[in-house]
């Protein structure tokens, strides 16, 4: 019977740990221990500079302000890495709606609520300027008679 942490040989000449999670070939002793430190050593450096790499090539900072007024009229700021890209750019409310609806749900009914108002101004807006022009035509129809 064998003890825990001891190697048995059986007679094709193959060995067998026993109670151990160490290879075969450090239970027999045949492993050159410096090779074993140096492939340990060389492992360790290449799993930590992967990482790090990783990191450093899949990180983009960019930021993108989009500023919309009362009025419905929408402007984009873009800044990458702290250098602004774009600035003022002019943008539909239509295509901020849709982006913001492919972003999340709180953000599409936070902008749905601010475009919703900016539609309620230019129609109220809209009925004044034809109430007006409605006056006007009055007022010409009386000037021909």
């Amino acid at each position: 019977m064998t003890e825990p942490g001891t190697s048995t040989e059986d007679n094709a000449g193959t060995t067998e740990a026993t109670g151990t999670d160490a290879p075969a070939e450090e239970a027999t002793g045949t492993a050159a221990p410096a090779a074993d430190g140096a492939s340990a050593e060389d492992a360790a450096p290449k799993k930590k500079r992967t990482k790090s790499t990783a990191r450093k090539t899949r990180t983009v900072e960019l930021t993108l302000t989009v500023t919309g007024t009362a009025e419905g009229e929408w402007q984009a700021d873009l800044m990458h890495s702290g250098k602004r890209v774009v600035q003022g750019l002019s943008v539909p409310a239509a295509a901020v709606a849709k982006a913001a609806a492919e972003l999340h749900p709180e953000i599409s009914e936070t902008i749905d609520t601010v475009i919703t108002q900016a539609r309620e101004q230019h129609e109220a807006k809209l009925a004044e300027l034809e109430a007006e022009v409605e006056r006007v035509r009055k007022a010409l129809a009386e000037l021909e008679n």
